[in-house]
């Protein structure tokens, strides 16, 4: 079992105004203290400005790691903080990125999270950094982090150890989701889902069916 430790909590420090027709985005995340409430929809006090893109019970929960975050601080030549990318949580010990689909999560004594498919960089996430070609070079990096959906709510601290179980055996991961599937990870992907291993976000089962070549089931 793979263990790791969640380093900051993070949730809205302040709406933000938008171009878009959702008006304001909740990009400013900032690390809080003390214990926080995860509820099915993510965390308490947190704000989801567009579900449709950035919510909703399958991407309830955002979380980056610390060795991407490092990357990019050594790239950019700023501190990335806690909450700088959007993140719920700030993980160490664990590779968010290359988390497979479908693994599991304990965060301290209660809450349990389950891995859905990678975050999708957007405009509003660049205008908040402020770097030239950041989605672009965000994506191309595919250091994208993973949502996860909320199977057992509960509370989390910073400094909670995080316990990763329940890996599914099909071994596909977030960062190869964002990067295209191949016909063979699609075809993993969908008969763990066929048999009842694993659920799959609609988003990541049509990403599979159009790399498998497989007509969506009636």
């Amino acid at each position: 079992m793979t263990t790791g430790t969640l380093l900051a909590v993070c949730r809205v420090h302040e709406l933000l105004p938008t171009k878009d027709t959702t008006g304001v985005t909740a990009i400013d995340k900032r690390a809080v203290e003390g214990p926080v409430t995860v509820h099915p929809l993510g965390l308490t006090g947190d704000v989801q400005a567009s579900r449709k893109h950035h919510g909703g019970p399958l991407k309830a929960i955002y979380a980056y790691g610390q060795p991407d975050a490092d990357f990019w601080t050594q790239q950019l030549g700023r501190d990335m903080r806690p909450g700088l990318f959007g993140e719920n949580l700030r993980v160490g010990g664990i590779d968010a990125s290359n988390a497979v689909i479908g693994e599991r999560w304990s965060i301290g004594d209660q809450v349990v999270l389950e891995v859905t498919m990678p975050r999708t960089p957007c405009i509003n996430f660049a205008r908040f950094l402020d770097e030239k070609s950041w989605v672009r070079r965000f994506s191309e990096a595919n250091r994208v982090g993973t949502y996860l959906r909320v199977v057992s709510r509960g509370s989390i601290t910073a400094g909670d150890t995080i316990r990763v179980h329940d890996v599914p055996a099909h071994g596909v991961t977030a960062a190869q989701v964002f990067a295209g599937l191949d016909q063979d990870q699609a075809q993993v992907l969908l008969s763990a889902a066929d048999d009842g291993r694993i659920t799959l976000a609609p988003q990541v089962r049509r990403s599979a069916l159009r790399a498998s070549k497989v007509a969506s089931p009636a």
